[in-house]
């Protein structure tokens, strides 16, 4: 692959997890279109950074990501693939979510993912096919208190995924779903660090620690390496064992 002239487009890219993924694939070698609402490049080596370029785009809104790709392939990028990874999370009691928290987690973690799938969907087709990795979690096999909308929504990534492999394979495009479990990142480090959620993932998680960010970012950058491929369809969970553990 010619990655001065191909492009990986990564939503939610300029904090996080996404800034992770960003940085391990412009570390690979990609050019990395990194979507946010503010349009910020993840901080990087300067090597890396070479590799970067910002686009401002609201993922959940109508329209968005269509221009957003309109507007890298005007930059001369040639779309190769997509990470859905921008989301929000927001817990409330079930029998009390707002219709609109509902609303703002769903249209954010769930039909943000389908709109930006079809937005590079003609780019992949001309290109004679593609990557897309969804950015679910593991949450979308649990029931866990106070996060009906996010559980949800985190489970119709995967059905997504599951549909879009199906529908779009014979143009040459897989779709996989990565699901974290806890992952530390810039914004829960001090969340993550000590209390009452410290002592219980290091009772639940069979190796006593949260993922990296990297974890997440070199993972997704590796699923990339592989050219072609019969992997497709799948809910791959990268949550150190916790989700099976007993």
């Amino acid at each position: 692959m010619n990655h001065t002239k191909q492009c990986i487009v990564v939503t939610g890219a300029s904090r996080g997890i996404g800034a992770a993924i960003a940085r391990a694939m412009a570390e690979a070698g990609h050019a990395v279109a990194c979507v946010s609402r503010s349009g910020a490049l993840p901080e990087a080596s300067t090597a890396s950074a070479a590799r970067l370029f910002g686009v401002r785009a609201d993922v959940a809104q109508a329209g968005a990501m269509a221009e957003a790709c309109r507007e890298i392939a005007g930059r001369g990028h040639r779309i190769a693939g997509l990470v859905n990874n921008a989301g929000v999370h927001l817990e409330s009691p079930a029998a009390q979510t707002p219709l609109d928290q509902w609303h703002a987690v769903m249209d954010t973690n769930a039909t943000a993912t389908l709109l930006a799938a079809q937005a590079v969907h003609p780019h992949l087709v001309e290109a004679g096919g593609g990557l897309i990795v969804n950015i679910g979690s593991f949450f979308d096999k649990l029931g866990v208190k106070r996060n009906v909308a996010y559980c949800a929504s985190k489970a119709a990534v995967g059905a997504i995924t599951r549909c879009l492999a199906v529908e779009w394979a014979a143009a040459g495009i897989r779709v996989i779903d990565v699901a974290p479990g806890y992952i530390q990142t810039d914004l829960n480090a001090e969340m993550l660090a000590s209390g009452p959620l410290r002592a219980y993932l290091q009772k639940r998680i069979p190796s006593g620690e949260p993922g990296t960010a990297e974890d997440v970012g070199r993972f997704v950058a590796a699923l990339y390496a592989q050219p072609g491929g019969f992997l497709s369809g799948e809910t791959i969970y990268l949550d150190g064992a916790q989700g099976i553990a007993h």
